[in-house]
């Protein structure tokens, strides 16, 4: 028996309660989390924004410590200390024969999996593959990616889907290069990322948009150099920041139909917008065919920062190690399991960077 958060179902309050955990079967790992962070993908799915199999138990951003491996596990041995990687590449499928492994189309299959019992008899699924708000659990071992040395390990939950998603949103979907000017929509954890990145990618001018002022010092501490509260102005506040003509990049890590416009309207003529945000299929954007050939800007979607997770990870590590990426500074508030609903709710108010659980 474990405590886990388990989603009974869409909409429905998480239930933070005793589950039974089996022993790992052939190629899977138990795991014992350090830490785990909340991150907005959970509320969506727990909204129903995103769809998973249910009743389920959700976090996917997490890391820990090997407890046992099964049957041919070959990567891990007991007492190593794991990433949780939810979106594993298959490696045979189309997007991934052509390199774009955020693409896999076979990544989300384990969320089917039956992956616990409640007490009740119910059975569980692990919500993105790897149910990290739980005290254990059990994956693939295709889901475990090696701590990098010198990340601490509570720290080291960050890099599963935060940190990795951020920087590659910089790195390889925006591409920014050194001297750019770059605007970053949503100061929550995602975005703080994003803000970090942008200045080791050697941005000049950083404008970090939110709606909360009270995320200003975050923000700056993550590499901003200008602060924007979100208004109807923000594009036009964006411009006069950069001379006049928008930013070189926009980030947009909100995933709302009127922040996804702003950031296309604060760019340059030719720049270039990168949507890391989850939106619903009710927030529809919309652009006339004129502007977009005047205009001449690139609008992209961004899928976990479309990143290969093991050639990235030891990138980022160095960036940790010298101390240019803080992973801590991401962290606004550490709670416990009975924390989570807490922290979503606080998500739903624009409050805060990333909530960590701490096990």
């Amino acid at each position: 028996m474990i405590r886990a958060a388990v989603l009974p179902a869409v909409g429905a309050p998480l239930e933070i309660t005793d589950i039974e955990l089996p022993e790992p079967g052939p190629g899977q790992v138990r795991v014992r989390l350090a830490a785990a962070g909340v991150c907005h993908s959970d509320l969506s799915l727990s909204n129903g924004t995103m769809r998973v199999p249910v009743p389920a138990v959700l976090g996917h951003e997490g890391a820990g410590t090997v407890v046992s491996v099964g049957e041919g596990v070959t990567r891990v041995t007991p007492g190593d200390g794991v990433v949780l990687n939810w979106a594993p590449s298959c490696g045979a499928c189309h997007p991934c024969s052509l390199g774009e492994v955020w693409l896999c189309v076979n990544a989300l299959n384990g969320a089917a999996n039956v992956h616990a019992r409640a007490v009740d008899g119910r059975e569980l699924h692990p919500g993105l593959n790897v149910a990290a708000f739980a005290e254990e659990t059990v994956v693939s071992e295709s889901c475990l990616l090696p701590v990098p040395e010198g990340v601490p390990l509570t720290d080291a939950a960050l890099l599963g889907c935060a940190v990795l998603t951020g920087w590659g949103a910089v790195h390889h979907s925006a591409r920014v290069r050194e001297g750019e000017t770059v605007a970053v929509f949503g100061v929550g954890g995602v975005g703080l990322a994003t803000l970090q990145a942008a200045r080791i990618a050697g941005a000049s001018t950083i404008v970090a948009v939110d709606v909360s002022p009270e995320k200003e010092g975050l923000a700056r501490a993550a590499g901003a150099t200008e602060y924007v509260v979100a208004s109807e102005n923000t594009a036009r506040e964006i411009r006069k920041l950069s001379g006049g003509h928008g930013v070189d990049v926009a980030v947009e890590c909100v995933g709302r139909a009127v922040t996804i416009r702003t950031a296309w309207e604060s760019t340059r003529r030719g720049g270039r917008t990168t949507v890391v945000g989850i939106g619903g299929k009710d927030q529809q954007v919309s652009f006339h065919a004129l502007e977009i050939f005047h205009w001449g800007r690139t609008l992209a979607g961004c899928v976990y920062g479309n990143s290969d997770p093991a050639a990235d990870l030891p990138v980022i590590a160095g960036h940790i190690r010298d101390g240019s990426f803080d992973l801590g500074s991401l962290v606004t508030e550490r709670i416990t399991l009975d924390g989570i609903p807490g922290a979503f709710d606080a998500m739903l108010a624009g409050k805060g960077g990333r909530a960590l659980v701490v096990f």
